[in-house]
């Protein structure tokens, strides 16, 4: 395809990736700013590398410094519902929440603050629930409509109340925060609706590979794309970088070398078919370090391998279970990141065996009815997917220093909740329109910074789950 040659006319955006960042951005730029002529180029069907693997989970609860992902969060969200709306909510979005379970009285002062610097950013209004009657009452979650759902966050120390919302915790917890503006729905289905109208607006999506990319005078010219055994070139000013977890694979046909690195995540999910879990539970997330507790002939088996000794120590916290499906459906998604060390992608990722397992026993630790798994472990479907991330996680949007290429990526494990947001804010680089005041955390050359780096120094919270 020579598309100077005037049989076809020269794209003006050509967006590498068709995750749910590519399309986001795609969408953005041809519905809501009338960009004409952008492509997609991926050599995979549409979310098929990591955007389906997800848990399809958002929210805006989280820590700073400064308030960039809350508002990023909160922008994204709004789209969310905005096209919920529209849609008539065909990609099922609710607003259940995370329930944050906390077992250890010493760490509920950590709960609060997280909960008072979250409000204080802009997640919503904190509301405590100490048994005090001067306090609001609490609302319960519900899946039936968002829109009437409360915001902000909810801190839950009462034991009586926690019993009576929550009877299938362990008694062990102590109190919950219940993140409000936070829930769930179906990215599959969001992506596609935005693809299509991407498409009605003239976006076009082609199978390929990118190989090389075109520049002359420090200027983006064209992009080379594998395509069917042949190399094609399509002229083009802009080009969008939206790879997903191979970023710094694409990075590098523009000769940068992006501040990122991988880990892979996995999740599992399983017939809860006791359903020890409601159907209309919010998602739970267990805030302490887990011992589990192994029988004598486990600990002399697991300490017999090296590599498993070490799930006889203290593991990590953020062991974390939602329902998925509808009220008749019976299945649940688990997952745990235990044991996360950096990597390099590669596909298709291998899978630790003994992962449902120890999902399986977290999860039991804040919901004792899933004991009852962990003798006869069900059928689990495992998947998952690569973070690839900044090392303070947050993400990559703007310019780059090549001129006319752009970056949407780096958005670890929260790039189906960012997605809207993110596209929004890569478009209005593009389009050169008006950036929100949170643009600038999240721009490539933050790290030239010397305010910056000094803070990395000293950054404390990731805000990964």
């Amino acid at each position: 395809m020579e598309c100077e040659s005037g049989r076809e006319k020269t794209p003006d955006v050509v967006i590498c990736g068709a995750g749910i960042a590519g399309i986001s951005a795609a969408y953005h730029l041809s519905v809501r700013h009338g960009v004409e002529n952008v492509i997609l180029v991926d050599e995979r069907p549409p979310l098929t590398l990591t955007s389906d693997k997800s848990t399809e989970c958002y929210r805006n609860f989280w820590p700073g410094p400064g308030d960039a992902m809350v508002s990023l969060m909160n922008r994204s969200i709004d789209i969310l519902e905005e096209l919920a709306r529209e849609m008539g909510n065909a990609f099922h979005l609710s607003r259940r929440g995370y329930l944050y379970c906390c077992a250890d009285l010493e760490q509920v002062p950590n709960l609060r603050r997280a909960a008072e610097e979250s409000a204080a950013l802009g997640a919503g209004p904190l509301r405590c629930h100490d048994g005090k009657p001067s306090h609001e009452s609490y609302i319960p979650p519900d899946d039936r409509d968002f829109d009437k759902q409360p915001t902000g966050i909810d801190l839950i120390t009462e034991k009586p109340l926690i019993e009576r919302h929550f009877p299938y915790l362990s008694e062990k917890v102590v109190a919950v925060l219940h993140a409000r503006r936070c829930g769930w729905f179906s990215v599959q289905q969001l992506g596609m609706l935005l693809l299509e109208k991407a498409r009605q607006k003239g976006v076009r999506l082609l199978s390929g590979k990118i190989r090389s990319v075109d520049i002359v005078r420090n200027r983006i010219q064209a992009v080379r794309i594998e395509r069917n055994g042949a190399l094609e070139r399509i002229p083009t000013k802009h080009f969008v970088i939206a790879a997903g977890p191979l970023l710094k694979e694409v990075g590098r046909t523009i000769g940068l070398e992006f501040p990122v690195f991988s880990e892979l995540h996995l999740k599992i999910a399983f017939k809860d078919s006791h359903r020890i879990v409601p159907r209309r539970a919010p998602m739970l997330i267990g805030t302490d370090p887990i011992v589990l507790p192994w029988s004598e002939e486990e600990r002399k088996e697991w300490a017999s391998a090296e590599g498993t000794r070490k799930l006889l120590d203290p593991l990590p916290s953020g062991v974390h279970a939602r329902p998925e499906g509808g009220l008749e459906s019976t299945v649940l998604l688990g997952l745990w990141p235990y044991d996360v060390v950096l990597v390099e992608p590669v596909f298709p990722f291998p899978i630790d065996p003994h992962y449902p397992e120890m999902v399986l026993r977290g999860l039991a630790t804040i919901v004792p009815g899933l004991e009852r798994y962990v003798e006869h472990l069900p059928q689990a479907v495992v998947d998952g997917g690569y973070y690839t991330k900044t090392q303070e996680n947050r993400p990559l949007i703007g310019k780059l220093p090549v001129e006319g290429a752009y970056v949407i990526g780096a958005l670890s494990g929260f790039g189906v909740m960012a997605a809207c947001g993110a596209g929004e804010l890569l478009a209005s680089h593009v389009t050169a329109g008006p950036l929100p005041h949170y643009a600038s955390a999240f721009a490539f050359e933050r790290y030239e910074d010397p305010r910056y780096r000094q803070l990395l120094k000293e950054w404390e919270q990731s805000g990964q789950l």
